[in-house]
């Protein structure tokens, strides 16, 4: 049985899987191979790059015009700045992969040779030139995690491949796709011995394009999906599909692993008579961002750079778009896939995962340390009293917001975190936090969304789809204006989000950062009503 797959490259004959050809414009790059392009091509991590490439150089070598390559370069990365150790690891890697790829063993014969005699800093330009001389075919040729080089030595192999440009193609090979979470524009060289940072635009200016591998489409994951109930006859329930796309955005890696935990690891869904419902798919997430996945752990672990902060950290914190950080940072970011540009031009977290899994792992030792217990907030009815909830954040966040938000690394987003990690730390028994912010919306949209589980005995039978679920909105903006002019924005905009949630429940939450004004001044709770809808607003 073949199955969603969540490591390494793709198999079509163990996994469910996509055509990787269909993933980018194959047409667009055997034009820029044909013409004798060096160009790039990059997404990030766990998007399907290395499964297309390989796909590439079987095409390539069947349809028989070109000789095509594929090496991974990621083995000399442990050489960090020894040039030489770095450049052996990839002629090695060179020589094994034209031995099995495409069984020939030039390189094998030559390279050793080539790197003691003529030095780290040719041998590589020297090895290609021979080998494309002795092939009777053009050469192209795939690297793969180019930017996983660090220092001199990725120094040296873009310059060594820059430097056989002009030979191409007879004495060097005609096409180069360099391959990596990141555009060259971004390959940012750090040099140890010279204390200074080199881009990847001046040691590789013959780049013809860029192209970027693109994540699922809607349609994409209903055809990779249905793959499982064409082979077990399991089938998915209305709305699951758009669910997927709702919590994904097609990012790959994240549709497969829904698809994994789903039909392969829940006990429920290991059940092939049963079909696959929107609550599983619920379940899944939960049970994908509870477990941190490596995906997720490499994702939170990007989080702690400092660049990723810098774009990060406005969005989190709905600021306006002014000089809140560089536009390099953004689009390294983009690059990492971390966030997204939409349509308008706004940018946002990726996908409504992320937009979960960015604040748990942020404030994730900070929920540890808050010691509130979910049963201290249930009502009889197994509602969360979200007035006496919120009274006890507002009394927390006076006595302990400075001592906690110092401890955080996004120090501007400190109020919305420390609200988010608060509300985790109850929900974690049973509901959920959806969140909404971006960047210029100068506010953070929080759905607590809470399972009614013992309203009768009747309801306790019922599927999770059934029953009553207990919905509130809470609407988060830091004070910019005058306090009425934030109140009046806010309540609206409380209420426009209740009227999206179909919930009468609602709260405004207006932080005051003002270091002149006194605890007392800040601290406040009313109710107003805006549209025939009633919302508390919680001064803090």
């Amino acid at each position: 049985m073949r199955f969603f797959n969540t490591a390494g490259p793709v198999n079509c004959d163990d996994h469910y899987c996509l055509s990787p050809l269909d993933r980018f414009d194959l047409d667009e790059i055997i034009s820029l191979i044909d013409q004798k392009k060096y160009f790039v091509l990059h997404a990030p991590r766990q998007t399907g790059k290395t499964t297309c490439l390989l796909a590439l150089q079987d095409y390539l070598n069947k349809e028989g015009k070109y000789k095509c390559l594929y090496i991974n370069v990621e083995s000399a990365q442990g050489a960090r700045e020894d040039v030489y150790r770095g450049i052996r690891a990839i002629l090695s890697e060179l020589a094994d992969n034209a031995r099995i790829f495409v069984k020939d063993d030039f390189i094998e014969k030559i390279w050793m040779n080539i790197i003691k005699s003529r030095g780290e800093d040719i041998a590589l330009n020297a090895i290609l030139s021979r080998w494309c001389e002795n092939s009777k075919k053009p050469v192209v040729l795939l690297m793969d995690e180019i930017d996983s080089l660090i220092g001199d030595t990725l120094i040296s192999v873009l310059r060594q491949l820059r430097s056989g440009y002009n030979k191409r193609p007879s004495v060097f090979p005609q096409s180069i796709i360099l391959c990596g979470v990141r555009d060259v524009r971004d390959y940012r060289i750090h040099s140890l011995r010279e204390k200074a940072i080199i881009t990847g635009g001046s040691a590789f200016n013959i780049k013809a394009k860029s192209l970027r591998l693109g994540d699922f489409g809607k349609n994409e994951i209903s055809v990779l999906y249905n793959l499982h109930t064409t082979e077990t006859g399991q089938k998915f329930e209305s709305g699951c599909m758009d669910l997927v796309w709702k919590l994904t955005s097609g990012q790959p890696w994240l549709v497969n692993a829904l698809g994994y935990e789903i039909c392969f690891e829940m006990k429920q869904g290991r059940d092939r008579k049963n079909p696959i419902s929107v609550s599983m798919i619920e379940q899944a997430k939960e049970n994908i961002i509870i477990r941190r996945d490596t995906h997720i752990d490499q994702l939170a672990d990007k989080l702690k750079e400092e660049r990723v902060r810098r774009a990060i950290e406005p969005i989190l914190a709905g600021k306006r778009v002014e000089t809140e950080f560089y536009a390099e940072d953004v689009e390294y970011v983009i690059d990492l896939g971390l966030i997204k540009r939409e349509q308008n031009g706004e940018l946002n977290i990726a996908n409504k995962i992320y937009q979960e899994v960015i604040p748990r792992e942020l404030t994730w030792s900070t929920q540890m340390g808050i010691h509130e217990k979910a049963a201290w907030y249930i009502k009889p009815d197994d509602r969360l009293d979200m007035d006496k909830l919120l009274a006890s954040f507002q009394e927390f966040f006076r006595e302990h917001s400075e001592h906690w938000m110092e401890r955080f690394q996004y120090k501007e987003a400190g109020p919305q975190l420390l609200l988010q990690a608060f509300l985790q730390r109850i929900v974690n028994s049973g509901g959920r936090v959806e969140r909404e912010y971006g960047l210029g919306r100068m506010r953070t949209d929080l759905l607590v969304i809470w399972p009614i589980k013992a309203q009768s005995m009747k309801l306790k039978a019922q599927s999770m789809e059934a029953r009553e679920t207990q919905r509130v909105v809470i609407e988060l903006k830091v004070l910019h204006k005058s306090l009425d002019k934030t109140v009046s924005e806010g309540i609206l905009q409380t209420a426009e989000y209740m009227d999206r949630c179909a919930t009468s429940s609602g709260h405004l939450i207006i932080f005051d950062r003002s270091e002149n004004v006194t605890w007392d001044q800040k601290i406040f709770r009313r109710l107003e009503t805006c549209n025939g809808k009633k919302i508390v607003i919680w001064g803090m």
